[in-house]
């Protein structure tokens, strides 16, 4: 592994920078305190800083000769909203918020790469503009989208961009690239049956929204396997099932909720158009009334063909030809995925490992992102930033 040994030397001071963010979660759009942290850090390395993109949103310029060039590097702030089993001494602080996917740690090595840019800056060691793009809101929010919205990539144009996140079961040590699709789009559907209520014992005088309700869940499962293409991958699931308050009484309506998930727009709207159609269908059939919301929260993340390529020379530089694997797909979503869209970049996997890692105290459950017992694995603090400032370098070279 080639790390570049100023970071490494830098590697406690990181550690506790990403300790004290994760005891101190804070959630979508609230990031105050964390976006405090992050300027005062970039101010102290003196690289201009702008706030306020995305409400709480953080962008950093570090600058370096006359090119015109630039990139972005992408790292996201916000936690989830659920209590932590962990019990180490820096577990979260604020009940109910938790840095449970490891964004602390995404970070920290945005800064890492951030101080070693600065002191390449000041020795001339590369030619152009590297806006450091400290993002809120990724898991609820669509923070990415938002700081797009207010002018993120026309006050800060960027031909390229890259991001990374954690990825519990690599081990440490590899780098997952793929180009492509590599995050699934995350959309959200509420279906409402309206019937008519009564009596339980007297059915024959109420429309029973309830088996309407199965009819149309059992129908949905055949979205997936029989009309969508085989080798095309998506997901149906009904989460969420609501009626009712009382056992003897027929309720006037039913509703139900879920998660689609999908890697291509063509899949995802023919999705929608038979979940409205078997919806609208069933209910007639049964003399009931169906309200279909369908909302698509986050696009499916797709990397670009030659900024993937670009990353995997980069990665097999800094960690090794053989420690560079191909990202299968997941059904995760990232709202990274909007930042794609707009311009062309790469989102790579680093290995977070099976949890060796984790300090006596940790909780009982799995280190997987999104769980109570997770922790970010500090072993990768100076691995992300090395991977990032080699970018940057390659980038210009």
């Amino acid at each position: 592994m080639n790390l570049i040994d100023d970071i490494v030397a830098e590697h406690a001071a990181l550690q506790a920078v990403r300790r004290d963010l994760h005891a101190h979660p804070e959630l979508a759009f609230e990031e105050t305190r964390t976006a405090d942290r992050v300027a005062e850090l970039l101010v102290r390395w003196n690289i201009p800083v702008h706030r306020g993109l995305g409400r709480t949103g953080v962008v950093g310029t570090v600058r370096c000769g006359s090119s015109p060039r630039a990139i972005g590097l992408r790292a996201d702030m916000d936690a989830l909203p659920m209590a932590e089993h962990n019990r180490f001494a820096h577990a979260s602080r604020h009940a109910g918020k938790m840095h449970a996917c490891g964004h602390d740690g995404h970070t920290t090595m945005l800064l890492g790469a951030a101080q070693q840019l600065a002191r390449l800056r000041d020795a001339g060691g590369f030619d152009g503009t590297v806006h450091l793009i400290f993002q809120p809101a990724e898991e609820h929010g669509g923070g990415a989208r938002v700081m797009m919205q207010d002018g993120l990539f026309e006050k800060f144009p960027c031909e390229a961009v890259f991001g990374m996140h954690n990825m519990p079961g690599i081990p440490v040590g590899q780098l997952a690239i793929s180009p492509g699709p590599v995050l699934a789009s995350n959309n959200e559907f509420r279906l409402t049956v309206r019937g008519k209520g009564g009596h339980a014992a007297m059915p024959h005088l109420a429309v029973d929204p309830i088996p309407v309700a199965g009819a149309i869940l059992q129908a949905l499962q055949t979205i997936v396997s029989r009309n969508k293409k085989p080798l095309e991958t998506a997901v149906v699931s009904v989460t969420m099932l609501r009626a009712g308050d009382v056992p003897n009484v027929i309720p006037d309506h039913c509703e139900m909720q879920g998660s689609v998930r999908a890697y291509t727009a063509e899949t995802l709207d023919l999705i929608e158009r038979r979940m409205r159609e078997i919806a609208l269908h069933t209910g007639a059939v049964f003399g009931a009334q169906v309200d279909v919301e369908f909302r698509r929260n986050y696009p499916s993340t797709v990397n670009h063909a030659a900024e993937s390529a670009f990353a995997r020379r980069v990665a097999e530089e800094v960690f090794g030809a053989q420690n560079v694997v191909p990202q299968v797909p997941i059904m995760a979503a990232e709202d990274f995925s909007f930042m794609l869209e707009q311009v062309p970049g790469c989102y790579a996997f680093i290995g977070n490992g099976d949890g060796e890692h984790r300090l006596p105290g940790h909780g009982d459950g799995p280190c997987l992102v999104h769980n109570p017992s997770y922790d970010f694995n500090d072993a990768l603090l100076p691995m992300g930033a090395s991977y990032f400032v080699r970018l940057v370098q390659r980038w210009f070279a």
